[in-house]
């Protein structure tokens, strides 16, 4: 399989390149604040577990979640990509759900939004996605809020409990877009 790659005008999206990368996605986004909404820092098993997820989606479906890179000096921002939804209890099983993970001081730079609109065109226009969408919790003004600006739409009715979390990891929330808004919204 082919590296997958993409780029903005500030970002590179790429597949993970082993120990290395995964060592500094944890060391820059493992923290109390990027993790806040996420169910809290990981220990090394949850670390190990999380590499494992995004290996085995990548094998079985060709994308996941991708490095964020950023061009100007080849920092590791995060992650941003897409899967197929499978948390338990989720609503949403084998849909295409976009998601991202970016270090607090990339935060409030629009790096995003950039990653994630690229990451958008990627699952409409290479992998046939019809609709996308996406997860958070009701506290985490800032990722729903960048749902919003990417023209994703409130699902209130997709919401589900996912009971490897208590509050306030839960209830997860649903936003969603398709292809017709997509096209229409970047047209």
């Amino acid at each position: 399989m082919a590296e997958f790659r993409l780029e903005t005008e500030r970002l590179i999206l790429r597949d993970w390149r082993g120990d290395a990368d995964w060592d500094e996605f944890f060391r820059v986004t493992n923290t109390p604040a990027v993790m806040q909404w996420l169910g809290d820092v990981l220990d090394d098993a949850g670390r190990a577990k999380q590499r494992a997820r995004v290996e085995a989606c990548r094998a079985k479906n060709g994308f996941c979640f991708w490095v964020v890179e950023r061009k100007e000096d080849g920092a590791m921002l995060g992650f941003c990509g897409i899967k197929r939804a499978d948390a338990p209890g989720s609503t949403l099983t084998g849909e295409f759900e976009v998601g991202w993970r970016l270090r607090e001081d990339a935060w409030g730079r629009g790096y995003a939004r950039e990653a994630a609109t690229a990451t958008l065109d990627a699952a409409f226009g290479t992998f046939g996605a019809e609709e996308v969408f996406a997860l958070t919790v009701p506290g985490n003004t800032a990722s729903w809020g960048l749902m919003k600006r990417l023209g994703m739409t409130r699902r209130e009715e997709l919401d589900y409990v996912d009971n490897r979390y208590e509050e306030p990891w839960n209830p997860t929330i649903v936003y969603s877009i398709d292809r017709d808004a997509w096209s229409t919204d970047r047209g």
